[in-house]
């Protein structure tokens, strides 16, 4: 019988034990368990909708070649922007030949063939762009990133060409295969025919002939709290405490992890130095996780569009002289709307607003910095101004390109804050050849 007893101790003693050591394990806050995954986070605040890649995977502008060195521009929510972006679409592409940049006449091409140019800006990943567009790449295409597809016709060729750009800048890729007859490219291309005309400077950028109509707003705003963010970004939002840096910034941490606020630029950023990789990591395989994260994270405060998914190396004592090597993963928010178009909001250092950046280290969020600002789009002031062009604005183009030449040129939102409310103003943006980025208005 005491035999007995003392086996029903034992038995109670190890049940016990078992329970125990369940919840220190799983229930305390900070525990390095890797089995605290994304279910066990607490369920925040409706701060925002989630949103699918595809739907950042978008040119930032189209080119329309006309012929006779005549073009014109289409951008993000224009008419015949979304109209010929979707009809390309639908097309497929394939057969693949890779070739040099210098085995075609760029200059030729621009100014006497009828053609579409589609910029992507900093590039996409092929394996992205496959989620957008029908491409049957073979195992070398599909490792690289492209920041141009040129589609066009050739006098007395009865075949459609399509090109595209590696972000390496010396190789191309030709479709030997496009779902495009040379009638499909001019048809598009006749849409740009009574529109704005535009004048390129030796293919660095184009400028309008005439002003360009953009919507100026005044939209009311708010803030996410540092509770959302809080409950948001940490397994245990209660176990986190707070300090206060002597330049005004307040960071929250649970000793792993760190949330900085600066509340005059309505910025947080987000660190997780003990994120645990996950695997094999690629820029398409990142740019993904970071869409994951931003989802499940605070959600998304407005259209956003790829605007990088690059490579970094940040110096480390630890690594020696190898360094750590990260991805940045960099998300441009837009505004604006059909038919007038939707440009970039730029990021300014009086206030910091429209981006959102994530640096990844094999595959896993490392880092998160984003505004905590957010408007009410449904209650906007809005009212139509117009960016000069012609002769003036090409005058202080020249002026500016004196100290560094025009690389791009394209009409974007300077946000200013004005009480509650989020001022949009349209400017032209400048970006010079040296990085330097400036605005005209």
């Amino acid at each position: 019988m005491k035999e007995r007893i003392k086996s029903w101790i034992l038995a109670l003693l190890v049940i016990s034990s078992l329970i125990e050591s369940y919840y220190l394990i799983y229930r305390l806050p900070g525990s390095d368990t890797a089995v605290l995954s994304k279910n066990l986070y607490v369920k925040t605040d409706n701060m925002g909708p989630k949103e699918k890649v595809e739907n950042l995977l978008y040119p930032d502008k189209m080119i329309i070649h006309l012929g006779d060195n005549k073009h014109t521009l289409f951008y993000p929510s224009s008419t015949f922007y979304n109209l010929i972006l979707n009809r390309l679409k639908g097309r497929g592409f394939e057969s693949f030949q890779r070739r040099s940049v210098q085995d075609f006449d760029w200059a030729k091409l621009r100014s006497e063939s009828a053609g579409i140019e589609l910029s992507y800006g900093a590039g996409i990943p092929v394996t992205l762009l496959q989620r957008v567009m029908q491409l049957s790449p073979d195992s070398l295409f599909a490792g690289e990133s492209i920041d141009r597809i040129w589609i066009y016709n050739l006098k007395n060729d009865s075949k459609a060409h399509a090109i595209f750009f590696s972000t390496r800048g010396d190789i191309v890729y030709e479709a030997a295969k496009a779902d495009l007859t040379v009638q499909d490219v001019q048809q598009h291309v006749d849409f740009g025919k009574s529109w704005t005309p535009y004048t390129t400077v030796n293919g660095d950028y184009y400028f309008p002939e005439s002003n360009v109509s953009l919507v100026e707003a005044e939209i009311p705003s708010d803030m996410y709290t540092i509770e959302q963010m809080q409950r948001s970004l940490f397994f245990d939002a209660g176990s986190t405490r707070y300090i206060r840096e002597k330049d005004g910034s307040e960071i929250y941490t649970d000793s792993k992890r760190s949330l900085q606020v600066d509340q005059e630029q309505n910025w947080m950023s987000y660190s997780d130095p003990t994120a645990l990789p996950v695997g094999e990591s690629t820029p398409a395989k990142d740019v993904l996780e970071a869409v994951d994260f931003v989802n499940d994270h605070g959600g998304w405060n407005g259209n956003y569009r790829l605007s990088a998914a690059e490579d970094v190396t940040k110096d480390l004592l630890a690594a020696g002289d190898e360094g750590l090597q990260e991805r940045l993963v960099s998300l441009q928010q837009y505004y604006g709307s059909y038919p007038y178009g939707s440009y970039p909001i730029m990021n300014k250092p009086q206030l910091q607003y429209g981006v959102m950046n994530l640096d990844l280290q094999q595959g896993t969020v490392s880092s998160y910095e984003r505004s905590l600002m957010y408007v009410d789009e449904s209650k906007a002031t809005k009212k139509i101004i117009e960016l000069s062009g012609g002769p003036a604005l090409k005058s202080q183009l020249d002026q500016i390109g004196k100290a560094s030449p025009v690389k791009d040129l394209t009409p974007a939102y300077v946000p200013v804050v004005k009480g509650n409310k989020l001022q949009l103003h349209p400017v032209w943006k400048v970006t010079l050849s040296d990085g330097t980025i400036l605005t005209l208005n």
